[in-house]
């Protein structure tokens, strides 16, 4: 894994928690939505994530049966919100600091 890699896994985690908390989401929608951000995020790294980010408690996940096949969705839960809000708020301490 490469440094930017690493650094990225962090951004990428609060990105999902952001869409997460305006709707419901799933893997492959979250993939597309990262490489519209230039992110290449292959699905052996993003179900990881999102498990990862269950376990945790920042997410919880429903399952529905789309089109023949079973789809997971996942919504941001409380602890999700408030560890969204802490990592915004260091995220534009951050830029301010870069940008002066």
């Amino acid at each position: 894994m490469t440094i930017n890699r690493k650094f990225f896994l962090g951004f990428i985690r609060i990105h999902i928690l952001h869409h997460a908390s305006h709707e419901d989401i799933y893997g492959v929608q979250m993939i597309q939505e990262l490489k519209n951000h230039g992110y290449d995020v292959s699905p052996g790294t993003m179900y990881p994530i999102l498990h990862s980010l269950e376990n945790e408690g920042f997410l919880k996940s429903r399952k529905e049966n789309v089109k023949g096949k079973v789809r997971k969705y996942y919504k941001i839960t409380s602890k999700g919100q408030n560890i969204l809000q802490e990592s915004s708020q260091n995220v534009s301490e951050l830029i301010r600091e870069l940008m002066d």
